[in-house]
């Protein structure tokens, strides 16, 4: 039998409205490509305006890896349309013929040097992007960076967080209980987001010039590598969690205090075959440092916590200041039969998934239950399917069937109140959705993607006409003229930005560099 954990919602019931008033915002990451599905050799689109300062349109890894950026939108707004409106702007300023990969595993990539690194300009902070990446490609590979998702940023409202803190009888500050409230939230998403991967996984297959990545994978026709059993590559060992630096690091998510002081230790840490690339070759930088991870940014982890920088501070900085503002949710791979990379019940569920693992009690995250939590995650993303699988708990092998039935009785219970106290039924509506996909499998996105593949399509051929018909659904009406306007004015705003930054630039970028990384505990105060 499963402890199931104490929650008490009775208080919840009471509250207004107004306090589970979420506030939401999503960045979309979409590769661009050719008309035949290569990696895109193109410059990013000069009519988006500069990547460097755009606040809507930018890049990822790749000058080819579009990232879409919604603001922080309330419930009276609806992220989801606002990227769709950002990529039908971007479609009207690339090349015709180009296309938005709509899944998460890369289009044809031949070579690792296809996979441009973006460009920022010649400022200071542009240049540290640009060196940025060039060391994650030494370190992990390019082809691995082209690898797209869809982050999903959450916060509740300060009125929830004095409520919440009033029946818990806190008598900490409003800032340090909301940080605390929030890792207790990241460590039951650790707990539990293996589920999310089972419902909403959607890459279980790859093209095949991939496969320098994959082994003892199954193959559909001559270009389609994937996993019979898989909810998502992007997930596995041959997307973003091969990484062996980052295996050895134990990043604490038991405190922000403990977790800062584990990531300083990993940003000011030597890694030995990391300094063995050298920092530069002549003139050029071939990373920032030599340490396990170069910034912040390049942890991997499913989830993060975070704050909002002011220019030119690091993320670490910002949460010593400030404490934790909102959660960032990174396990996520792009919906590739959704325009907008996600469904609107996805995000329902998100939500009310996220507000469970907020009020559900649990206890610090010890080493023995973090084995056991990268172990559940790992088998699902691998071997989600498989009729047999089992997960652990306790070091006991439980049926992931029960698991689902469970954990979906605990959130149908909350839906119901947060349904109530916000007059909807958009949080019952998903935990249906849910239902549905665990008692037929054959909808969830991955198992939809297998058969298309065990019917003898192509991967990549899939994905194409997937892309080919979001650009006309998205093509098919016409942008609003008001937030056409607003768009181009951000664009050509953001190539003033630019240059304005560029000029101001006086400090050498090896004085930038420096001064960037030394930041010190004093100076984060």
């Amino acid at each position: 039998m499963i402890n199931r954990p104490h929650l008490d919602t009775d208080w919840l019931a009471s509250l207004p409205a107004k306090s589970l008033h979420f506030v939401r915002g999503i960045e979309k990451e979409g590769l661009r490509v050719t008309s035949d599905a290569h990696i895109s050799q193109t410059d990013h689109p000069k009519g988006l305006g500069s990547a460097l300062m755009h606040p809507h349109i930018t890049t990822d890894y790749s000058e080819a890896l579009l990232e879409f950026i919604t603001p922080a939108m309330s419930d009276d707004a609806d992220p989801l349309a606002f990227l769709r409106d950002l990529q039908q702007y971007a479609y009207t300023k690339m090349d015709q013929d180009e296309l938005i990969w709509p899944g998460s595993m890369p289009a044809i990539i031949n070579d690792d040097l296809d996979v441009r690194i973006a460009e920022y300009g010649v400022s200071n902070i542009g240049k540290l992007k640009h060196v940025y990446r060039h060391g994650l490609w030494h370190r992990y590979g390019r082809s691995m960076q082209a690898i797209a998702g869809l982050h999903f940023n959450f916060s509740l409202p300060d009125v929830f967080w004095s409520h919440f803190q009033e029946q818990q009888k806190n008598t900490d500050s409003l800032q340090d209980f909301r940080s605390q409230g929030y890792f207790r939230l990241i460590r039951n998403f650790k707990r539990h987001s293996w589920l999310l991967m089972y419902l909403f996984g959607s890459s279980p297959a790859m093209d095949a010039s991939f496969r320098h990545k994959a082994q003892n994978m199954n193959k559909a026709g001559a270009h389609t590598d994937y996993l019979g059993y898989a909810s998502s590559l992007r997930m596995s060992d041959i997307g973003y969690t091969n990484n062996k630096a980052q295996e050895s690091l134990k990043v604490s998510i038991n405190s922000l205090d403990a977790y800062i002081a584990s990531m300083r230790t990993a940003i000011h840490t030597v890694h030995p075959p990391y300094e063995a690339i050298g920092l530069k070759d002549g003139d050029s930088y071939l990373q920032i440092n030599s340490n396990i991870l170069q910034i912040e940014n390049e942890f991997y982890s499913d989830i993060r916590p975070k704050r909002v920088t002011l220019p030119g501070e690091k993320p670490v900085c910002a949460l010593i200041r400030r404490g934790v503002e909102y959660v960032e949710i990174r396990c996520m791979d792009l919906d590739p039969f959704e325009p907008a990379g996600i469904a609107t019940e996805t995000m329902h569920f998100l939500e009310l998934f996220l507000v469970w693992c907020l009020l559900s009690e649990n206890d610090e995250v010890g080493d023995t239950e973090a084995k056991e939590l990268k172990e559940n995650l790992r088998r699902v993303v691998h071997e989600g399917f498989d009729p047999n699988l089992t997960l652990l708990d306790k070091d006991k092998e439980v049926p992931i069937k029960g698991r689902m039935t469970y954990q979906l009785g605990c959130l149908r219970d909350l839906a119901a109140i947060m349904d109530q106290v916000k007059g909807t039924t958009c949080y019952s509506d998903s935990v249906t959705m849910a239902q549905e996909r665990i008692d037929h499998p054959e909808l969830i996105p991955s198992n939809r993607i297998r058969a298309q593949l065990e019917a003898g399509h192509d991967h990549t051929d899939l994905m194409l006409a997937l892309a080919k018909q979001h650009k006309a659904s998205l093509l098919a009406e016409p942008l609003g003229e008001e937030l056409a306007s607003q768009l181009e004015k951000l664009s050509e705003r953001s190539v003033d930005q630019q240059e304005t930054i560029e000029s101001m630039t006086q400090l050498s970028f090896a004085q930038f560099i420096d001064a960037y990384q030394h930041q010190d505990d004093e100076y984060c105060q």
